[in-house]
């Protein structure tokens, strides 16, 4: 006997409940009917991987994942969430701190980005990538490469998703010349918190697409973005040098981005820079960078204060300049002011360069020291305060103790667009210090979380105008510090693109009423 469409899809419905049932979990009865072309899970499994993220120093978990096939997928679900009032979250990577991603309240679902979508599609021709919104930069570089082509701005680490990075900025050493990832983008399509699938750029629903991205998820969930590419080079020199006074450290690394804008053979490509607190780094640092027939005794640097800062910078070539870039290189090197003994040069292919850090990241798993707490801390410090910054916290709060890296690099603020909802500091350049420390016991976690609290005291208390990238706090108030002149504009965007307040809750910017209806009430 034949069965029509509805009664197939009602024996389906009743199929998957009977075996939730028999499993003892429950599925929210809203999303069971929402016509899914890729599947929700209820596994207990993928339920416990959705509930922590990179920091582990939060967990939630949500009521079901979805992992979808297509953009219409994701739109089906954040509609059915919509009208149910039910929480909804994106994740890509997993890559967040303090738990943005993840669900708090007892409903609610996670959407698992990941591979779905249109994957990646390079127009060669028009010079630019349309990706789905999970995919991770390692991938986005992949297919730009066998095009001889690349993004122009990066993350440091790059199995981050797309969606995930734009949310927020993405930033690395080509921020200074290039600006951070999202400045880099053409277009979005966009799944708003009312279900609403949405094309933006900057001239169709441009409040939609410089609320997304730096919006912390707040608006809508990325489904696509278009991102502007570039002749990629083949190789890199990647230089390292010490300094010893912070204040000569600065002021070259200060030179060096004020280049930004000039042909390539009169800048570098890369700036960045880190501090070394401690004797353990040092040797670290010492035997990774430094070879056998290039010794330096680390004890005759004559340390300020105990600190060395290390710059790191580089030169991109092809084939066709190498024998150029040397000369290149040394005429920018003679300008600065490093300890001279200190110089280590390493050459290698562009990809092993811009994936570094993925190197690193398989030793420490090898070790079982990747999947622990991750009390980081990011600030973004204005130029005027670095070195009352220097003499406060790596002079004085962080002592000998660090437990990872403290990257520090300065920005153009012109190279950010101000219509993005990122806030920065109200200067033309402001540092990033970044202290991406992990905690392997519960007393070094104690002890790291007690040390970022010290900071933004001293930061208070010395009237340190600072911005936290990737913020996270925890009253309404706080946040509406952080956004400044912006929270205005930042609330009505809010009002206008989720007014049921269901994305991204785990930012804990605005107060989540599961019941709440369809007004302006007062947040929080």
């Amino acid at each position: 006997m034949a069965v029509n469409n509805n009664n197939k899809l009602l024996l389906i419905t009743f199929a998957i409940c009977r075996l939730i049932v028999t499993v003892g979990l429950t599925v929210l009865p809203e999303l069971l009917d929402v016509g899914l072309e890729g599947r929700l899970s209820v596994d207990t499994w993928e339920l416990e991987a959705a509930s922590v993220d990179f920091g582990r120093l939060s967990r939630g978990v949500p009521s079901e994942v979805v992992h979808p096939a297509t953009a219409q997928d994701v739109a089906r679900v954040v509609k059915a969430a919509f009208e149910s009032a039910l929480a909804v979250s994106a994740r890509g990577h997993g890559h967040s701190i303090n738990g943005q991603a993840l669900i708090r309240e007892k409903k609610g679902v996670v959407i698992e980005m990941g591979k779905g979508g249109g994957g990646v599609r390079v127009c060669e021709k028009g010079m630019y990538v349309d990706v789905w919104g999970g995919e991770l930069w390692i991938e986005v570089l992949s297919a730009t490469l066998e095009y001889g082509l690349a993004p122009m701005s990066w993350t440091d680490y790059l199995y981050l998703s797309v969606g995930g990075t734009l949310s927020n900025a993405g930033i690395s050493g080509q921020t200074f010349n290039h600006g951070p990832q999202i400045t880099n983008v053409y277009e979005l399509d966009v799944v708003t918190g009312k279900g609403e699938l949405v094309t933006c750029s900057e001239d169709r629903n441009s409040e939609l697409f410089h609320a997304v991205l730096g919006g912390l998820g707040q608006f809508g969930i990325i489904t696509r973005a278009r991102i502007a590419l570039e002749p990629a080079p083949r190789r890199v020199r990647w230089i390292r040098v010490l300094y010893s006074n912070f204040g000569r450290f600065c002021e070259d690394q200060e030179y060096l981005i004020s280049l930004h804008g000039k042909p390539g053979r009169e800048r570098f490509d890369y700036v960045e820079g880190f501090v070394i607190v401690d004797e353990g780094l040092i040797n670290n640092w010492r035997s990774s960078f430094f070879s056998p027939s290039n010794p330096v005794n680390i004890t005759s640097l004559n340390a300020d204060g105990g600190v060395l800062y290390c710059l790191e910078i580089t030169k991109n070539y092809d084939q066709e300049n190498a024998d150029s870039v040397d000369e290149e290189i040394q005429g920018l090197l003679k300008k600065l002011h490093f300890i001279s003994t200190s110089v280590f040069t390493s050459d290698l292919p562009y990809v092993d360069f811009l994936d570094r850090v993925h190197k690193a990241e398989l030793k420490l798993r090898s070790k079982g020291l990747w999947d622990v707490p991750h009390p980081w801390l990011n600030l973004f410090v204005p130029k005027s305060r670095i070195k009352d910054f220097d003499k406060g916290v790596f002079k004085g709060i962080l002592g000998n103790k660090t437990s990872g890296p403290i990257l520090i690099y300065p920005m153009n603020k012109s190279k950010w667009d101000p219509r993005s909802s990122v806030v920065t500091p109200e200067e033309d350049v402001f540092y990033l210090v970044a202290f991406l420390r992990s905690a392997l016991d519960t007393e070094t976690l104690e002890y790291l979380t007690n040390q970022n609290r010290q900071i933004l005291r001293f930061c208070h208390g010395s009237e340190i105008k600072v911005k936290q990238y990737l913020p996270h706090y925890t009253t309404q108030q706080e946040w509406m510090d952080h956004f400044g002149d912006k929270w205005t504009q930042f609330n009505a965007r809010k009002m206008q693109f989720d007014p049921r307040r269901i994305l991204a809750t785990g930012q804990q910017i605005f107060q989540f009423h599961p019941s709440s209806a369809l007004t302006k009430e007062d947040d929080m």
